[in-house]
C-alpha cells in the first residue's frame, strides 16, 4: 500500500510541477495599467483609448503637463487635480496615418509628486494597409 501512495505523490507532485511550468510559459498576461495595445490598426484610422490615472498618494496630485513622443499621439487628461486616492481618465488618440507596421510611443504625465513626477505610458499598434 505504502507503494501505491508513494506513486500517487510523485504523480501529482509532477502533475503540479507541469501545470507551474505551463502557467508561466503561456499563461495570461497580467494586464499593465500604464500600456495599451490596440492590435491591428487600418492605415489612416484614429485609435482611441482611455487609461485611468490614479492617485495612491496620501497628497493632492497636480497634472502639470501630458506631453506625447509624438505628433500621432495626442492626449488629455479629465481632471489636473487628484484628491488623495482619487482617479481621473487620460484620453489618447493615435493617428495611424503615414505609419506601417509596429508602432510604440509613449505619453508622459508631469506631475508635481516629488516620488512620482512623471508617469509614463505607452501605446503600440500594428498599423496595416
Amino acid at each position: 500500500m505504502r507503494n501505491v501512495h508513494g506513486a500517487w505523490r510523485k504523480v501529482l507532485g509532477l502533475a503540479g510541477l507541469v501545470f507551474l511550468l505551463h502557467t508561466a510559459c503561456f499563461g495570461e498576461k497580467i494586464p499593465d495599467p500604464y500600456a495599451w495595445d490596440f492590435g491591428k490598426v487600418k492605415q489612416g484610422e484614429v485609435a482611441t483609448h482611455s487609461f485611468t490615472l490614479k492617485n495612491d498618494s496620501a497628497k493632492t496630485l497636480n497634472i502639470v503637463a501630458v506631453n506625447t513622443s509624438c505628433g500621432c499621439a495626442v492626449s488629455g487628461v479629465k481632471d489636473k487635480v487628484l484628491a488623495p486616492q482619487g482617479s481621473t481618465l487620460l484620453e489618447v488618440k493615435f493617428d495611424s496615418k503615414g505609419y506601417s507596421g509596429a508602432v510604440q510611443q509613449f505619453i508622459y504625465v508631469n506631475t508635481d509628486s516629488v516620488d512620482k513626477p512623471v508617469i509614463r505610458f505607452i501605446i503600440k499598434a500594428d498599423v496595416v494597409k
